[in-house]
């Protein structure tokens, strides 16, 4: 197998199933896979062969039923960017609009951020749920959002745990396939993909976006899944806030209907996807009003308390945020000069996140779910020196200095604004499996 993709050759279903059954007794050792998941990197899958590998890391596990829950279940997935807390607003919403949501979320690594975390910097959450758990949480609240359980889709854990190390996360048919097992295996019966394209994701080019939308989506159709992927744009981060607490805080705003506009918009899009798979007939003027009336009535916020309630922890932190974990040290960024932001990088803000403990290098690093970064002015903004633009909230005064000095440099001021022709941050065409 390993040989034949070396040389440009196909593999097929049965290829795999051999594979993940030899890896998992033992007879295939773990630098096999390895090199085949480099052969892949390079040579790539076509269509065809990443159909037949996400099929056999469905059939490696369970697949979630949700049978039991009554309505139109949804779930959402992000191929991860730099501040993306989107489900955090997105499923409660949805809750309250009436679709039930189960989510099946991962945590940080590398620069972007893990919904896991950030749901987690409330003390006492509970992610680690069980399947019996998760389709009783879903009956009684229609919300869940928990963590992978083992039985579900293993080959794919085993797979992201050599691409991490081996450099091959960034293969599309690889990425493809790994996001629509996990999403097949999830049960859902509708299912809204965001690709994020830019230095904060794992597709820097439209181009690329591009491609994995039409890889899932085609997969989607083979294997029978109501499927709209959306692409959009991470070269700066969303929201204002990197870091877990500091993005649940934000998530809590938004839901309150206080967030930053850039979220909310990618949020009402999104979600508006699904609550149209759901209900057709409806006008998508006539959804986003009822969802935008969610936000202003606490509606959207009251589900989050549930969730949080019903997954061990305080509910009073939803409804008091300033009552999450705070930093030890907080720490003002101002430029000595005046402009117009002509960038910001995502990657690189989150790196900066990273060093101060946000994120992961490897999966086994301990986050500080307190420290980050907010953000005050983003690309296109006026900027005025001595002003803040940034806070760092770090463990200590080292590391807040330290993350000062780097953030300074990823502000690029220009004499005049960027422009209004600035491209949208959801771009507006709809890849669709039905």
């Amino acid at each position: 197998m390993l040989l034949r993709k070396r040389d440009g050759g196909l593999l097929n279903e049965k290829d795999w199933l051999e594979l993940f059954s030899g890896f998992e007794s033992g007879e295939v050792p773990d630098y096999q896979l390895a090199a085949l998941l480099m052969a892949i990197y390079f040579r790539g899958l076509n269509l065809e062969e990443t159909i037949d590998l996400t099929r056999a890391m469905v059939k490696s596990g369970d697949v979630l039923d949700l049978t039991a829950v009554p309505g139109f279940k949804v779930d959402k997935h992000s191929t991860g960017g730099v501040g993306d807390k989107t489900t955090l607003v997105l499923a409660p919403l949805l809750a309250a609009y009436g679709l039930p949501v189960v989510k099946l979320a991962g945590r940080a690594l590398g620069h972007t951020g893990g919904t896991l975390d950030k749901l987690q910097s409330i003390p006492g959450v509970r992610v680690d749920l069980s399947e019996e758990e998760i389709v009783e949480q879903a009956k009684a609240i229609g919300l869940v959002v928990a963590g992978q359980s083992e039985r579900l889709v293993p080959a794919d854990r085993k797979l992201y745990a050599l691409r991490d190390v081996t450099g091959t996360v960034e293969s599309l048919p690889l990425i493809a396939a790994s996001v629509m097992s996990k999403k097949v295996a999830g049960g859902a019966d509708g299912i809204v993909i965001d690709v994020k394209m830019g230095s904060g994701g794992f597709c820097p080019t439209l181009e690329t976006a591009e491609k994995l939308a039409e890889f899932m989506v085609a997969i989607g159709k083979e294997l029978d899944r109501k499927l709209v992927v959306r692409i959009s744009r991470m070269e700066q981060p969303l929201g204002q806030a990197v870091g877990n607490t500091l993005e649940m805080a934000e998530a809590i705003r938004t839901l309150q209907n206080e967030g930053p506009d850039d979220l909310k918009q990618l949020v009402l899009t999104l979600a508006g996807d699904l609550c149209l798979m759901a209900e057709p007939e409806k006008p998508r003027e006539q959804v986003t009003a009822e969802l935008e009336e969610l936000l202003r009535n606490g509606s959207a916020l009251q589900k989050l308390e549930e969730l949080v309630a019903y997954q061990g922890g305080d509910p009073e932190m939803v409804r008091n945020p300033e009552k999450l974990p705070r930093a030890k040290v907080k720490l003002a960024v101002t430029l000595m000069e005046d402009g117009w932001l002509q960038h910001l990088d995502a990657a690189a803000v989150g790196r900066v996140a990273m060093r101060l403990g946000a994120g992961r290098k490897v999966k086994e690093d301990v986050i500080d779910p307190t420290v980050g970064v907010i953000l005050w002015r983003k690309a296109g903004d006026e900027i005025h020196r001595g002003e803040p633009v940034a806070t760092i909230h770090a463990a200590s005064l080292e590391q807040a200095m330290q993350a000062k000095q780097e953030l300074e440099q990823l502000f690029r001021l220009g004499p005049r604004p960027i422009g209004q022709e600035k491209t949208p941050l959801v771009d507006e065409r709809i890849w669709r499996s039905f």
